[in-house]
């Protein structure tokens, strides 16, 4: 009964920090209240209470978590659309409670460890995926992880160096990302350049057949990557995915 109550009431924590993590992207960490326990890949719904202005969209949006459980702090990340939900969370006085829905979702690591996981992402649609491969490195987790991350430029990839970094410290997990409009950047860039595709996934991949696939992105990219992992004789059990709308 207790955690049913919790559930309908919801957390709420205090906004702590708020940063610009890429060109139009910015990171909001809240305080990480007692009995908020999630599993990396989860979302939950975050209500602004009694916000400065608000539309007709309202003021509830639901966000992956994009902190690991081991961290002692509670992140999410998004696109700063101009919307009264946007402008409000932006302009919101550091301190000032939030509501956090309990965590809900099932887009987290399967369970098999012994088939690999490929995760495909554009833009911010790696926030779950932000979660889950910091929750591996910090367990030291044996699974094979790939992580192939698209965006148009490094200036609107939140997370990039994080990402590199962890590559570096774990030999399970093999970070790819790729630019689609470099002729748009003042950045020097020598990683990958063009969509995720197949043949950039068989560059990397043993082989195609045997991961489970996990999709986050825009939905035309998300319904692009899964017509393509089908055509490529993906059996459609393996493959998992989540919608990122512009909202």
């Amino acid at each position: 009964m207790a955690s049913q109550t919790i559930r309908i009431l919801g957390y709420l924590p205090k906004l702590l920090n708020r940063v610009e993590v890429a060109e139009g992207t910015m990171a909001f960490q809240f305080e990480k209240l007692p009995g908020f326990d999630f599993t990396p890949g989860q979302s939950s719904d975050l209500t602004l209470v009694d916000p400065p202005e608000t539309d007709f969209e309202g003021n509830i949006r639901t966000f992956s978590i994009a902190s690991a459980p081991f961290e002692d702090q509670l992140m999410i990340a998004t696109r700063m659309r101009d919307t009264a939900f946007k402008r409000s969370l932006k302009r919101v006085v550091l301190g000032t409670p939030l509501k956090l829905a309990s965590p809900t979702g099932s887009f987290t690591l399967h369970k098999n460890s012994t088939k690999p996981a490929v995760f495909l992402a554009g833009g911010i649609g790696i926030t779950p995926f932000f979660s889950i491969v910091k929750q591996a490195d910090h367990d030291r987790l044996r699974q094979e992880l790939y992580l192939f991350y698209s965006n148009h430029r490094p200036e609107d990839a939140p997370f990039l160096e994080t990402l590199e970094e962890l590559e570096k410290n774990n030999p399970n997990f093999c970070f790819v990302p790729t630019m689609t409009k470099m002729s748009h950047s003042t950045r020097k860039w020598q990683g990958e350049i063009g969509l995720i595709d197949g043949p950039l996934l068989s560059k990397y991949l043993t082989t195609l057949r045997g991961p489970i696939y996990y999709i986050a992105g825009p939905p035309a990219m998300v319904m692009d990557l899964r017509k393509m992992l089908v055509a490529s004789g993906i059996d459609e059990d393996d493959i998992r995915m989540e919608e990122f709308a512009g909202y």
